[in-house]
This record gives C-alpha cells, sequence and structure tokens, in this order.
C-alpha cells in the first residue's frame, strides 16, 4: 500500500546534483578501466517503478564501449532448455567493464514465478541456486550491486495512465504490465520470498524509494559511488596538434552530393 510521500524534490537541486554525481561516475568508469575491475549492477523492481530512467541517467555520459545495458528479451526455444543463468552469464563483464542490468536473473523469482511462466520446482531451484550462483561471482572477483526500486500502488497506476495517455512513453506499457496491477499482492509476495533467499552477505539487495523519481536516482547512484573504493585515475594528457598548411584540397561541388533537407529552416 502507498506509504508517506516525501516532498517532491526541486528540479534546480536534482538537475545540480545529477550532473555532480553524473561526473563521479566517469570517474568511476575511469577506475574501472585502468584497474581492470568488473562491476556487475542489477537493476529491479515493479513496472514503472523508475528502473529505466534510472539507468538512462547513470550511462548517459559514459563510454559505450566500457558501461553497456544488458536488457534481455525473452528466451528463445533453444535457450529454455539451458541451465537457467546460461544466458546471463554470457552478458558479464570482462576486466575494465561495467554492466547494467536493466532486470536480471531474478526474472525467474518475479514475472515468471507471478504469471506461470516457470514450474513451481523451476522456481524453488532459483532460490536455491541464486545465492551460490551469486557468491561464486563475487568470490571471483566481481562487483555485485543489487538494487530493488520500490514504488507504491497508487504512483504505479499513476505512471500507467502517464504513459497510456503520452504517445512518446506508450511503447512503455504492455499487457504484461496492466496485468501487474490485479496480480499486486502476487508480486509483493514473491518480492518477499525472494528477499529471504537471495538478500546475502556477499550481495546484499538496496531498496530505493522510487515514489519521486528524482530522488530514487540521485539516491542510488550516490549509493553506487560510495559502495565502490574507486579512486580517481588522471587523464592522459592530450593537447590539440596545429592545424598543417592546405596542400591546395578543393570541396567537391555541393550538387554532387545528397543533401538532407533543412527542415529547422522552416520552424
Amino acid at each position: 500500500m502507498a506509504g508517506k510521500r516525501a516532498t517532491k524534490l526541486p528540479r534546480a537541486v536534482y538537475e545540480k546534483e545529477l550532473a555532480r554525481l553524473q561526473t563521479e561516475l566517469v570517474r568511476l568508469q575511469e577506475w574501472v578501466r585502468a584497474e581492470g575491475a568488473r562491476l556487475v549492477v542489477v537493476f529491479e523492481g515493479r513496472d514503472a517503478a523508475g528502473k529505466g530512467g534510472t539507468i538512462k541517467r547513470v550511462a548517459e555520459h559514459l563510454n559505450p564501449r566500457v558501461a553497456r545495458i544488458a536488457a534481455l528479451p525473452k528466451p528463445t526455444e533453444r535457450e529454455r532448455t539451458q541451465w537457467y543463468f546460461q544466458r546471463y552469464v554470457e552478458h558479464l563483464p570482462a576486466a575494465g567493464e561495467i554492466v547494467l542490468f536493466d532486470r536480471s536473473w531474478y526474472n525467474r523469482a518475479g514475472v515468471e514465478h507471478v504469471m506461470g511462466f516457470c514450474t513451481k520446482e523451476e522456481h524453488q531451484l532459483f532460490l536455491r541456486q541464486c545465492p551460490i550462483f551469486e557468491r561464486m561471482l563475487v568470490e571471483d572477483g566481481i562487483l555485485l550491486r543489487k538494487y530493488w526500486f520500490s514504488v507504491s500502488d497508487k504512483e504505479q497506476q499513476e505512471r500507467f495512465r502517464h504513459r497510456l495517455e503520452d504517445p512518446l512513453r506508450r511503447w512503455k506499457l504492455s499487457p504484461m504490465d496492466l496485468e501487474s496491477i490485479t496480480r499486486w499482492e502476487a508480486y509483493s509476495r514473491a518480492k518477499d520470498e525472494m528477499l529471504v533467499h537471495t538478500d546475502i552477505g556477499e550481495a546484499p539487495w538496496y531498496v530505493v524509494e522510487s515514489d519521486d523519481k528524482r530522488r530514487a536516482r540521485l539516491n542510488m547512484i550516490a549509493h553506487l559511488l560510495g559502495s565502490v573504493p574507486y579512486r580517481d585515475v588522471p587523464p592522459a594528457v592530450l593537447e590539440l596538434p596545429p592545424r598543417p598548411p592546405s596542400t591546395g584540397y578543393e570541396r567537391p561541388p555541393r550538387d554532387l552530393q545528397t543533401y538532407v533537407p533543412d527542415h529547422a529552416a522552416g520552424l
């Protein structure tokens, strides 16, 4: 049920702090690259809880060759016959990489379990194997951070309504999302059971209150930065070279190439 809602963070305050935190994320990225570290960040939570918007802000100024987003589609027929964690393993980072999982192997503890896409036996097997799997990742040196975005039923409903009415965000809404409204308590029970089994010392869950998206983004990013012992890596010293004198090159006439029409001129 909906709890007490915090005052919405002012946009000016939000944007100033976001810029500072994103600068620190770039420093974190450079440390990951220099140290050959491997960082995995798992984003989970209810539909419309704010995961995607936060991931967008985390990755906005990062090098896509270092930090990438893993948002896997539903498994293929072949993948359904594999060990459940197998298709996620191939997306894990190598040295000097960051992977942001926009939903992850925890699909089995949530939507697959609630919607009946897996058997009870498969669900129970996941709850047994997941802590073992994650301990193996951490033991191998992977920095694993797991965030659960918690949104109230009232706020989720409002966000669904906005998506339904906004042509730019309509694509975010699926029949599966709407189904989550009628299965709110089932998802709550599934989440509670998941936390009991997978909130382990080596890879704990961190809950992000996300009724206020701005607060949620800042809180999550600040926590991530505070949880990784990165240091400032001095950038390479670069200087613009002097432009050499012309050797007689002439640009071809414009009518020999096809240009994009100047749409902006008519605005």
